[in-house]
């Protein structure tokens, strides 16, 4: 029998349509499950699942704003009318870059509302439909754990996410709810190749480098490397872990320093 399968289960993605939660929704769907993306971003959500459907796949789009929490409760409420909601993963983030001095306020609760009011939100709109049996994964990050320069507003709230985990973890164990994050460190995607272009035009090449060379492995990670680590902690063989935090960081919490 084939490990790692997600047959006959529903998963939630926010956040799914591109980078990371991109990977996750793929390898979740082709891996069995039935897949809703969450995400603000429409045309690339339904880009997505149109090409899961189209290999066969189950795969719904689904406009979400995850700091609206009214949003968030109606739309989760439609879904475990049609589904059970065996699995939520909470990808939806934005990143940002600043020092306490020339962080805002408006960029603090931006931050805010999105990376840990958004997990907020989405968590306790399904966890009702989860009792008995029922996965949370939260993508936290290794800001939450070390010290990183320029990410004040960020690592506050990776380090939210962290003890949300642990707390959900804490309150719905004996309901049969399991809760974990993960925490990766920097990851390629389409966002890192944007910030390149925007902030070192003339040296993108050089800036990649230099930003893949922060992990001892000596490069980024890639998106699926972190999907395949949600698939894991999503399968049935995962049952046993709750209330863990999973680095994938190519060595840099422990090796750098």
């Amino acid at each position: 029998m084939a490990a790692f399968q997600l047959n006959g289960k529903t998963a939630l993605i926010t956040g799914g349509a591109s980078g990371i939660g991109k990977a996750i929704t793929t390898v979740f769907a082709r891996q069995g499950a039935t897949v809703y993306i969450l995400d603000y971003n429409k045309e690339q959500g339904v880009q997505v699942a149109n090409k899961l459907k189209q290999e066969g796949f189950e795969a719904t789009f689904e406009f979400c704003d995850v700091a609206d929490e009214k949003q968030v409760g109606e739309l989760i409420d439609r879904i475990a009318k049609k589904n059970k909601i065996d699995i939520l993963v909470n990808n939806a983030g934005v990143a940002h870059i600043g020092n306490i001095e020339n962080t805002t306020e408006a960029d603090l609760d931006r931050i805010y509302s999105i990376n840990v009011k958004g997990i907020f939100n989405c968590s306790k709109a399904v966890i009702k439909y989860m009792k008995g049996n029922g996965l949370i994964l939260n993508m936290a990050s290794i800001a939450a754990s070390v010290g990183i320069s320029d990410r004040f507003a960020y690592s506050m709230s990776k380090g939210a996410v962290l003890t949300m985990t642990y707390s959900i973890a804490k309150d719905y164990v004996a309901e049969g709810i399991r809760c974990n994050s993960i925490s990766p460190a920097r990851v390629h995607t389409p966002f890192v190749d944007g910030f390149i272009s925007k902030n070192y035009p003339e040296n993108q090449g050089q800036m990649f480098e230099k930003l893949s060379q922060t992990q001892p492995l000596g490069r980024m990670g890639k998106p699926e490397e972190i999907a395949h680590l949600a698939l894991y902690l999503a399968s049935d063989e995962a049952s046993f872990i709750t209330g863990t935090d999973f680095p994938i960081d190519g060595g840099f919490i422990k090796l750098n320093g």
